[in-house]
């Protein structure tokens, strides 16, 4: 990596903590670590951080009220739930606060160095220099892809980096039907039933920003997947 990324860990579980930063930091990342939520909103609010690894249960303050903190300060770090909760309803409400991506344990270190990687590269640490500084006007609304942002009038909407990708990758196909399994792949890099569950929120907090211009819509075609139709 060009530029060392910091990352914060919050994890009770100190033997499993140990082992998960050690092996980040030997793969060059740069790891604060620590045990409860509230030293961590704590931590959020004194360092910048490139990236942001969870447990759900956390003492203090859980993981869900952490993240979504998290993403009050700042809409566009990454964010990665690490938990042995793999109830579904867990995962959606997860992705509902915010977070990025979802990792059930037990797991291995090399899929989640696999998933951190992945974030970053999308995100100003490793490449600013491959970010297209492209503004597209989308209705009444401008559409800015490098700063994720969509604008309306004097209003920002902040996105985090998959609405950013997946707004901007329907962009592309505007008025084209593109199917479930090439978004997943192309956004997420998978297709399985996580991720595809993903999606559906993403989609939905991404109209639910964009039905002020009814010129815009993000159809479902059924059993396909979607169209974004713009008048």
């Amino acid at each position: 990596m060009e530029k060392k990324a910091r990352i914060l860990y919050v994890e009770d579980d100190l033997s499993l903590s140990f082992v998960t930063r050690d092996n980040l930091e030997l793969k060059g990342y740069s790891v604060d670590f620590c045990e409860d939520g509230m030293k961590a909103l704590e931590m959020i609010h004194s360092v910048p951080y490139n990236l942001c690894i969870l447990d759900v249960m956390l003492p203090r303050m859980d993981g869900f009220t952490l993240a979504g903190k998290i993403r009050e300060k700042d809409p566009e770090i990454p964010i990665l739930f690490l938990t042995a909760r793999s109830a579904k309803e867990d995962r959606i409400h997860g992705l509902q606060l915010g977070a990025d991506d979802y990792i059930t344990k037990p797991f291995s270190i090399e899929e989640l160095a696999l998933k951190i990687e992945v974030f970053l590269k999308r995100s100003k640490i490793v490449s600013p220099k491959d970010k297209k500084p492209t503004i597209l006007k989308l209705g009444h609304f401008t559409f800015d892809m490098a700063n994720q942002q969509l604008i309306e009038k004097k209003k920002s909407h902040r996105l985090t980096h998959r609405e950013s990708e997946l707004l901007g990758f329907l962009v592309q196909n505007s008025n084209q039907i593109v199917k479930r399994e090439e978004i997943l792949l192309k956004v997420w890099g998978d297709n399985n039933y996580f991720a595809s569950r993903s999606l559906d929120v993403f989609i939905s907090r991404l109209r639910k920003i964009l039905k002020t211009d009814l010129r815009i819509q993000i159809e479902n075609i059924h059993n396909i997947g979607y169209r974004l139709r713009i008048e």
